[in-house]
């Protein structure tokens, strides 16, 4: 019975009926005076606006429960806003088709899943207009091919579900390429930090971190400050709200909260 109640709920976020037809997507977005809350009492977001040129890169900052995570999902549409308008290219993102809206954006995540299949399915979910040499450039460019191929079958390796016999930073590179390979315009980062990563995977990742964000929109909703800073502005977020706003170097010479939060971490490597 519940199955059912639940089958025949039906989806809160849908498409508009006549959607947006637009030739070419730029990743220009806006988010302007917007507010957000999970359930319509308390904001996660109290009047958030910020913008981002085609091609820029934009960091956010923050104690957990400060609204970070929130970006990400509002951009997908995965939840509406209650207050302020959410643009990309100058369009309200509630005007485009879902599913156009979201080919667009690639999301790497901090928790990378990884289906029972092959190491090629894994990278390009099953696509097969996909081909391996395409696979297999992205996967080059962003340091997984060397590990990908000392695998007993390499791109045919069939990975455990969730990738249990692969490294945390292997999961991470196989995300990078998964990724790349669809050239999403726009790319949300979600970067965890995690203690199980060696510093050489560390580097790896480092490196196609910052060649996937070239000449893309990006977001990255940052725990390790060191991923950060070389992105084109950082914004802080405290309690849901903007507190801070500027380049790496800009913020530690304002002594406030990310210049404690960098301290703090590197304190913690020392």
């Amino acid at each position: 019975e519940r199955i059912f109640k639940l089958l025949d709920q039906k989806p809160s976020i849908v498409s508009p009926v006549e959607p947006v037809k637009v030739k070419e997507i730029k990743g220009n977005i806006k988010f302007n005076k917007v507010w957000f809350a999970y359930n319509d009492k308390n904001y996660v977001l109290k009047d958030i606006s910020f913008k981002l040129e085609t091609g820029q890169s934009v960091a956010f900052v923050g104690a957990t429960g400060s609204g970070k995570t929130s970006i990400i999902n509002l951009l997908n549409r995965f939840y509406d806003i209650q207050k302020g308008k959410i643009f990309l290219d100058d369009i309200d993102i509630k005007r485009f088709n879902l599913q156009y809206l979201r080919k667009h954006i690639g999301i790497v995540m901090q928790d990378v899943f990884l289906f029972s299949g092959t190491i090629l399915d894994n990278i390009r979910l099953g696509n097969k207009d996909i081909s391996l040499e395409r696979v297999i450039e992205a996967s080059k460019y962003v340091n997984a091919h060397k590990f990908i191929e000392k695998l007993p079958d390499k791109y045919n390796y069939e990975v455990k579900e969730r990738g249990q016999v692969l490294s945390v930073g292997q999961r991470q590179l196989i995300a990078f390429a998964r990724a790349l390979v669809f050239n999403p315009e726009i790319l949300l980062v979600l970067d965890e930090a995690t203690s199980s990563i060696d510093s050489e995977i560390e580097s790896l990742i480092q490196d196609a971190l910052g060649k996937i964000m070239k000449n893309r929109t990006t977001i990255v909703i940052a725990h390790r400050l060191s991923t950060i800073r070389n992105v084109d502005k950082i914004i802080v977020l405290s309690h849901g709200r903007i507190v801070e706003k500027g380049t790496h170097k800009q913020l530690l010479k304002l002594r406030g909260i990310y210049y404690k939060l960098y301290k703090f971490q590197y304190q913690l490597q020392a």
